[in-house]
């Protein structure tokens, strides 16, 4: 089942996001964070995917506190103005974009697999499904807020962010992640430099690194630096990664 829910974010704004429901009860959760075009339809099919795996997938939508309904696809203008709402979104107030996050963390915890044994003091009731394991997947821009969503919210059992551009600038290569982390990089990407990667690696032993020679975007099949090869194996690996920290 897919649908558009409103997630209740700690301030409580309403922040919209997009839910694949796999058939039957979901094996654990995977919050799914978006390139700077929105929750558009690669994104969405990316969601889809994970519920074809057995996940409950949730996309929020993290231009929401600056640009309501945003879907954009990739062309030169499109890249333009989603920068501009990436930087709106980065400049808002803290804890901005990352109780959104949060939000989507614990949604995806309540709907998801498992089942809560009551306490000892409700012997008659019966148990109910919910608080699944969670794991996080980002893209571009995505993969740096699930970067820092690693390293400061709460909820997590894994994260895998994919070419998070900025993720290996200084300031955030001092972050310390609190869950195990899966980074998909490449050799050839403008907005994640080689040395700055090598500095990451250096700073983060304890992160499981794969580089892959391709461009930035590599996983989306909507861009021209698509490449089905690094993309099925970045997905391989993140499959494995996340039956392995959320089972």
């Amino acid at each position: 089942m897919k649908q558009w829910v409103d997630l209740a974010a700690a301030d409580g704004r309403a922040v919209p996001a997009y839910v694949a429901r796999p058939n039957g009860v979901p094996k654990g959760a995977v919050v799914v964070v978006q390139e700077i075009f929105g929750v558009n339809s690669h994104i969405r099919s990316v969601a889809d995917d994970y519920a074809q795996d057995g996940y409950l997938a949730v996309a929020p939508s993290t231009f929401e506190r600056v640009k309501p309904g945003v879907e954009l696809g990739y062309a030169e203008a499109d890249m333009k103005e989603g920068m501009g709402y990436k930087g709106a979104v980065e400049a808002l107030p803290a804890p901005g974009v990352m109780q959104d996050l949060q939000a989507a963390i614990d949604y995806a915890a309540q709907h998801s697999g498992g089942q809560v044994k009551q306490k000892p003091t409700l012997p008659s009731a019966k148990p109910h499904h919910g608080c699944g394991k969670v794991g996080m997947v980002g893209y571009c821009w995505g993969g740096l807020l699930t970067w820092r969503a690693a390293c400061t919210l709460h909820g997590l059992a894994a994260a895998v962010p994919y070419y998070g551009g900025g993720m290996t600038r200084p300031e955030e290569m001092a972050r310390q992640p609190q869950v195990p982390v899966l980074a998909h990089l490449s050799d050839r990407d403008q907005w994640v430099p080689m040395d700055s990667i090598e500095a990451f690696k250096n700073a983060h032993p304890e992160v499981e690194v794969h580089l892959y020679a391709a461009q930035h975007g590599f996983n989306c099949d909507q861009r021209g630096a698509w490449d089905a090869a690094a993309a099925k194996l970045a997905r391989e690996r993140s499959l494995a990664f996340l039956a392995k920290h959320l089972a």
